[in-house]
C-alpha cells in the first residue's frame, strides 16, 4: 500500500492526498484540469504550513510530503501502478459507476478501489467492475488532515482481506476507521442528515430562526457548530443529495427533503461554496451574518 492515487483534486481529494503524503506514502493526485491540480497543490502546502507553525511537523517533514505528490490530467497515467485509488469525485452516482469501470480495466489487479462517497452503494459500485471484492468505502472526514474518523464500509461482496488492508492502513494514517456494513447513508450521514434535515424543517415551519436553532443545539448539545451553519458548510446541495439517497434507499417518509432545502438548491444557494445559504458568507469576512433571505 505504498503507491496511491487520488481521484479528483478538491476539498477532500487535496485532504487525503495531504494526509497519505504526510505519512509517507508517494501519492499521484488526479484531476482533468492541471489549474484544479495546481490549486490543490497550493491548498496543500498553505495546510502543512499551518502544521508547521503549530509545530506538528517541520519544514523538512513538509517539503518531503509535498516532494511525494505527483499531479495527472490522465486517469490511466496516474492510476496505472497504484496499490489503492481512493476515488474524491463528485458525488454522483453515474459518474461514479463510469468512473470505476475505467479504474477496473486500468489498474493492476491487485489494486484495491476505494471511494470517499458519503451516501452510495459501494454494493452497486462494486458490481459494475470484476473485482467487488475489492471495492470499498473509505469515508474520510472534512477537513481530513484535522478529522480523526474513517468510515470504512464494506460491500456486499467486498473481502475480509480488502477490509482488514484498508483498517490497517488508516490507522497507519494516525486515523480511527469504523467499519461499517453499506446501507444508505451508511453510519455518518444516516443520522447526521435527518437531524439537519429536521433543523431545516424546524425552520420552514416557523418554529424558531436560523441563530435560535444553532444556538440550542450548540448550547443544548454541546456540538460545535449548529445544524444549519453544518449544512452550509457542508453544502446544501450535498445535503439534499444524500437525503434523496436515503429516502430512495429505504422508501420511508420520514427521510423527505425538506421544501426549503430544495428550492435553495435549485435556486442555487448551497451555503459557503456559494457564498448564501442559511448564511452569507463574505471573503475575509469571519462574523457570520445570517442571509438576508430570512430577516
Amino acid at each position: 500500500m505504498n503507491k496511491i492515487s487520488v481521484i479528483g483534486s478538491g476539498t477532500m481529494g487535496n485532504g487525503i492526498a495531504h494526509v497519505f503524503a504526510q505519512y509517507g506514502h508517494q501519492v499521484s493526485l488526479i484531476d482533468v484540469q492541471q489549474a484544479a491540480l495546481d490549486k490543490a497543490l497550493s491548498t496543500i502546502s498553505k495546510n502543512f504550513d499551518r502544521q508547521v507553525a503549530k509545530g506538528s511537523i517541520s519544514e523538512e517533514d513538509k517539503s518531503a510530503a509535498l516532494g511525494r505528490i505527483l499531479t495527472f490530467t490522465s486517469l490511466g497515467d496516474g492510476v496505472k501502478d497504484a496499490d489503492l485509488v481512493i476515488e474524491a469525485a463528485i458525488e454522483n452516482l453515474q459518474v461514479k459507476l463510469d468512473l470505476f469501470r475505467q479504474l477496473d480495466e486500468l489498474c493492476p489487479q491487485h489494486t484495491i478501489l476505494a471511494s470517499n462517497t458519503s451516501s452510495i452503494s459501494i454494493t452497486k459500485i462494486g458490481s459494475v467492475t470484476k473485482r467487488p471484492d475489492k471495492v470499498i468505502g473509505m469515508h474520510f472526514m472534512n477537513p481530513v488532515p484535522v478529522m480523526k474518523l474513517v468510515e470504512v464500509i464494506k460491500g456486499y461482496a467486498t473481502s475480509n482481506e480488502t477490509t482488514e488492508t484498508v483498517m490497517t492502513v488508516s490507522s497507519k494514517l494516525e486515523k480511527i476507521p469504523v467499519e461499517v456494513n453499506d446501507y444508505p447513508g451508511f453510519v455518518a450521514n444516516r443520522i447526521l442528515m435527518p437531524m439537519i434535515n429536521e433543523a431545516i424543517y424546524t425552520l420552514y415551519e416557523g418554529v424558531a430562526g436560523i441563530e435560535e436553532i444553532d444556538t440550542v443545539m450548540k448550547l443544548g448539545m454541546a456540538h460545535p457548530m449548529g445544524p444549519l451553519q453544518l449544512a452550509d458548510f457542508i453544502g446544501l446541495d450535498v445535503c439534499l443529495s444524500i437525503m434523496k439517497v436515503l429516502h430512495d434507499g429505504f422508501g420511508n417518509p420520514k427521510y423527505a427533503p425538506c421544501p426549503l432545502l430544495v428550492n435553495m438548491v435549485e435556486a442555487g444557494f448551497k451555503g459557503v461554496k456559494t457564498g448564501e445559504g442559511f448564511y452569507a458568507y463574505t471573503l475575509g469576512n469571519k462574523e457570520l451574518k445570517v442571509s438576508g433571505r430570512f430577516k
